[in-house]
Parts: structure tokens; C-alpha cells; sequence
């Protein structure tokens, strides 16, 4: 993709306009539904064991299917791939709006992870092809950045705007007309060079074990709530699940194509970067989930002021990513960045284990809200330097897949483990406490808060275990700053929004 191959394309900053609106659709619909999610669930009738489901369906379809959407662009065509992702987010976001139960909204959700696979990697990957030079391709990833960053603190505003003055169903529909202006755009003004194709045949072996093994891990993580974790039926999915998992890893090494080529998670701080960056998430996702409800139920904030809410743990995590991580990784090396990032995330998690029924604000969650932000965006920024520093060029793309699939799939198990926690100490309070009760409102959110407490512990815990996964597998020494510079702009684009 060198600059000599052919003359940069003239369109390619139009071109931009639009990957960047496809972008920021895909971004605002992870925070819209967020904050639309308990008035969904009252609207539909959704349980509590399934309003999960909601944000699982969605994250585990993206995350599972990121790899392959990728190889599909590499053989299908970028632009064309890029078309027929927004053409299919666009249809599952008509159908989530128009749901009329929990089964359907759950398989439009599903559908639009499905179609966001396709999206996201064709978009990252035109970038690629139509930026050749070094300067513009820092300044357009730059650009695609910011759109994913901001994009997230649009979507909590937006979604708690069309939440209360509009209805949930909104935080769908509006995404079809921002389909549809970037499809016309993309027929219009992408062109894509014709040199780049990957022409190996589809891993369709490796495509389908890694699916069924993490909805079948991620299930189980589900059915431990209702059914407990020492039923036939949890021990059976975590089983299957590690059974598909491991054939996966089997199919990888003999298949002359592999979805996920082995070499790319076999290097010590590849691994290290994947496996840290993968648990943080599964503490950081389910704490999204319950501040959500705590704050519009428990606390009886609209959705409006519940996105507002969410902004200074936004605005923390672009702080630690651009005015702390970006400065210091070229100065020390990895661990010493991302060890104590995850650190300061889990202080946040610990001073948010004190919430009650009548919690302040600015005492307690904003603070515990602001240092999150901080210690993820610190993290951040050095892991997906290391992610993709070092790889072979033919590597580059699934390297850089591999950290967005490792979130995706942390923050599917993280919202299916930690829902369930929650939702059986709520369960096992409310049944110890029922006997004295005379209030029956006031003992319900006070069993919901305690289920909210012990599962916030849980991924205080779990945040920990990242910080520590960093600290011992992660050795590589201090980069020099051109080899930070060359590790791969698009690959340095905050995601944590999903």
C-alpha cells in the first residue's frame, strides 16, 4: 500500500465523510441503547435474567464474527462489504424498533452485531488503501478516532433525548438515516485500489467453532443464574464451550488459510495485551449495565440526566488515552502504563462499591466514575500500540481484529457473568430480608442495590486480575517514539464504547 503503486485517490477526504458517518452509527448505537434499556425492558416485558441479552446479543455477535468480517472484505472487496454491512445494520435497526417481544428485539440485536463485523473492519480497511501517505493517514485515523471517542458521549446524550421526549424505539430508527446518506456516499465517492486482495479461501470450520464456543460460554454464563452454577445444564455449555474452543484452536493449526493464524497470539505480549485488555472489559461492560439502572431506577434519574451522568467517565478515558497514554508510551515501557491503569480503573470500581439507595452524586460516583475513565484511557493507548507492533504485514489486519474481538468478547461475558452474579444476590437478599419487611418498594431496591454492590465487587476484583495479566506476561522495554509512530494509526481507535 505504498504510495507508488497508484496516485492518492482525489475523492478520498469525501470519502472519509462518510466511513467516518458510518462510524459514528455504529458507536452512538452501543451508548443509545444503554440508556434506553430500562425503559425497553419495561415497554416489552423483558426479565431481568434476559435484559442482558439486550447488550450480549450484540457484543458477542460482533465479537465472534469481527475475524471473519474481515477476511470477507478481503475477498468480497472493501467497498462492497462496506455497502452491504450498512445495508444490514440499517434493516436490524428497523426491525429492533419495531419489536414487538423480547425474542425479536433480541435477534435484531444479534443481526446488527452481525452486520457491524462487516462494517467495522471495511471501513478501517478503506481507510488503509485510500491513505497512503504517512502525514494523511495519521490525520484521517486521527479524524476516525475522534469520531469513535466523541461518538460515545453523543450516544448517551441522544439516547436519553429520544428516550424521553421521543420513545426507546427511536434510538433505533435513527440509524437509518444515518445508513443511508453513507451508502450513497460510499456508491458515490469510494473507489477502491484494486491491488490488496486477500483471495485465500473462508476458514469456515474456524468461523463456526469460535461462534458456537462462545455463545455456548457466554450461554452458560446466563443459565447459571436460573438454573445454578452446578446444573447439568451450565457444566454442559461450559463443557461444549471448551470443547469447540479447543477444536478451534486445533482447526487453526492445520488449515492452510486460518481465520486466526496462531502466531499472531502465541507472542508473549500480544498475548499479554489480548488477555488484559479482554478482562478489564468484562469488569468495565457490566458496570455500564448496572449504573444504568441504579441511576434511572434506583436513584430516579431520567435518561437524559442519566447520560449527562456518564460524560466525565467519557470525558476521563479521552484524558488518560490522549493527554497521558499517547504522551508517556514512547517513554516507559507498556506494563508500567497499563498495570497502573487498570489499577486506577479498579480504585474507581472500589469507591463505587459504596452505593446506596440514597447516594450522592459528586461523593460517590462521579469520582469513582472520572477515575475509570482515567485508568482506562491510560491502558489503552499503549495496548494497542503493542497489539499490532511487530507483526507481519499479512498479519496487520487480524492483529488489529484481535483487540477489538478480545473487548467484544470480554464485554459479552463480562455483562452475562456479572448480570448474574447481581441478579442472584439480589435474589438471595430479598428472600433473606422478605420476613421483617414492611416496606415492600423500599426492600426491593434496597436487594436491587446490594445485587448492584456485590457484582461491582466482583469486577473490582477481576480488574485487578488485568492489572496483574499485564504486569507478568507484558516485558517488552521502553519503545523508541518512531517505532510508536509506525505501529499503526488505525489500530490506536478507542472501541470501549461497545
Amino acid at each position: 500500500m505504498s504510495g507508488t503503486v497508484s496516485p492518492p485517490d482525489p475523492r478520498r477526504w469525501k470519502a472519509l465523510a462518510f466511513i467516518g458517518l458510518a462510524q459514528l452509527m455504529v458507536v452512538l448505537d452501543a451508548t443509545i441503547v444503554n440508556i434506553a434499556l430500562p425503559s425497553a425492558q419495561t415497554d416489552l416485558g423483558i426479565t431481568d435474567g434476559n435484559r442482558q441479552w439486550v447488550i450480549t446479543a450484540y457484543a458477542l455477535a460482533f465479537g465472534s464474527l469481527l475475524l471473519f468480517g474481515g477476511r470477507v472484505a478481503d475477498l468480497w472487496g472493501r467497498r462492497r462489504t462496506f455497502i452491504v454491512g450498512l445495508t444490514g445494520f440499517a434493516l436490524a435497526s428497523a426491525l429492533g424498533g419495531a419489536a414487538a417481544n423480547t425474542a425479536m428485539l433480541l435477534g435484531a440485536r444479534a443481526l446488527q452485531g452481525v452486520f457491524g463485523a462487516l462494517l467495522a473492519p471495511a471501513a478501517l480497511s478503506l481507510l488503509a488503501v485510500m491513505f497512503t501517505d504517512g502525514k494523511e493517514r495519521a490525520k484521517a485515523f486521527g479524524i476516525y478516532g475522534a469520531i469513535a471517542g466523541g461518538g460515545g458521549a453523543i450516544g448517551l446524550i441522544l439516547g436519553g433525548l429520544l428516550t424521553e421526549y421521543l420513545n426507546w424505539r427511536w434510538t433505533f430508527f435513527v440509524n437509518i438515516p444515518f445508513a443511508v446518506v453513507a451508502i450513497a456516499g460510499a456508491v458515490m465517492v469510494i473507489r477502491e485500489p484494486a491491488e490488496g486482495r486477500n483471495a485465500s479461501k473462508l476458514d469456515i470450520p474456524g468461523v463456526l467453532l469460535v461462534t458456537t464456543g462462545l455463545v455456548a460460554l457466554v450461554y452458560g454464563f446466563t443459565r447459571a443464574e436460573s438454573d445454578g452454577w452446578a446444573s447439568g445444564v451450565t457444566i454442559g455449555l461450559f463443557v461444549a464451550s471448551a470443547v469447540l474452543l479447543a477444536l478451534f484452536v486445533l482447526v487453526e493449526s492445520k488449515v492452510k488459510a486460518p481465520l486466526l493464524p496462531l502466531r499472531v497470539v502465541l507472542e508473549r505480549n500480544r498475548a499479554g495485551v489480548y488477555l488484559s485488555l479482554g478482562v478489564a472489559i468484562i469488569g468495565m461492560f457490566g458496570l455500564f449495565l448496572f449504573l444504568t439502572y441504579y441511576l434511572q431506577v434506583v436513584l430516579d434519574y431520567s435518561p437524559v440526566l442519566t447520560g449527562v451522568a456518564f460524560l466525565p467517565m467519557v470525558a476521563g478515558m479521552i484524558i488518560g488515552s490522549t493527554q497521558i497514554g499517547a504522551r508517556m508510551m514512547t517513554r516507559v515501557a507498556p506494563r508500567k502504563l497499563m498495570a497502573p491503569g487498570f489499577a486506577v480503573g479498579a480504585l474507581g470500581l472500589l469507591i463505587l462499591t459504596q452505593i446506596s439507595t440514597d447516594t450522592s452524586y459528586p461523593a460517590v460516583i462521579l469520582p469513582g466514575l472520572v477515575l475509570m475513565g482515567l485508568g482506562m484511557g491510560t491502558a489503552f493507548m499503549p495496548a494497542m500500540s503493542l497489539a499490532t507492533f511487530g507483526v507481519e504485514p499479512r498479519d496487520s489486519g487480524v492483529a488489529s481484529a484481535m483487540v477489538n474481538t478480545s473487548q467484544q468478547v470480554g464485554g459479552a461475558i463480562g455483562t452475562a457473568l456479572l448480570n448474574t452474579i447481581a441478579a442472584s444476590a439480589t435474589t438471595a437478599y430479598f428472600t433473606s430480608h422478605a420476613a421483617g419487611a414492611t416496606n415492600p418498594k423500599a426492600l426491593q431496591l434496597d436487594a436491587m442495590v446490594n445485587g448492584f454492590q456485590v457484582a461491582i465487587w466482583w469486577a473490582f476484583g477481576i480488574m485487578l486480575l488485568a492489572g496483574a495479566i499485564a504486569a507478568v506476561l507484558i516485558n517488552t522495554g521502553r519503545p523508541d517514539a518512531h517505532q510508536a509512530e509506525g505501529a499503526g494509526a488505525e489500530d490506536a481507535i478507542p472501541v470501549l464504547v461497545h
